[in-house]
């Protein structure tokens, strides 16, 4: 458990790492302005073959069940897995899936972003995260690699989250001020939701 719960921080900080505006400006520095129009995709295919390392050591270590949910609870833990699914896919084609990707990126030059409070971003401040959350704890077998594995990525991820609110502060400023004081960052419907022109 302890290797697996390390490769997961591991992964994380070096994600972490890359997404900061610092090593965006170190690749810009070093491979000039056109790295900004591929960071993006590197970025991504990067954070998925580095996590390919961390199964294989979950793959690799002795595990054992935890517990197994019986019916009829498994058949609602799967549905609210695909409630997950389809929360990912939303949240994902809300957020440009295309520039998220990074390949939107490869034919446009940049353009200022525009901040997102429609849709799942009406209800919560990041629909990604709270769906990937949902999608990992709602497993109805849990191992203990597995938990290890969630453990780790719940962590990172609330980590990241509070990394990136810190980022879309400084960029959207008092906008992003009131989107947070009207919409919960990722537990539904515990603010009273207003659009922020109501909150002035």
């Amino acid at each position: 458990m302890f290797w697996i719960i390390l490769s997961v921080f591991l992964w994380g900080i070096i994600h972490s790492l890359l997404a900061s505006s610092r090593a965006k400006d170190l690749a810009r520095g070093r491979f000039g302005a056109m790295s900004t129009r591929f960071y993006r995709l590197f970025y991504n295919v990067f954070a998925v073959l580095s996590f390919v390392p961390v199964l294989g050591i979950a793959a690799l270590t002795a595990d054992q069940t935890l517990y197994v949910v019986p019916f009829p609870w498994f058949g609602l833990m799967v549905l609210g897995e695909l409630l997950a699914i389809a929360g990912l896919v939303a949240g994902f084609l809300q957020t440009d899936a295309w520039e998220f990707l990074g390949l939107r990126q490869l034919a446009e030059n940049d353009k200022t972003s525009q901040l997102k409070t429609s849709g799942l971003y009406h209800y919560v401040r990041h629909p990604l995260y709270l769906s990937g959350l949902l999608f990992i704890w709602l497993f109805p077998r849990m191992t203990v690699n597995l938990l290890a594995i969630n453990v780790a990525v719940t962590v990172y991820i609330l980590i990241g989250t509070l990394f990136e609110e810190r980022k879309l502060r400084r960029e959207f400023g008092e906008e992003y001020i009131e989107y947070c004081a009207a919409t919960p960052m990722l537990i539904p419907f515990t603010k009273r939701n207003k659009s922020p022109h109501q909150l002035s």
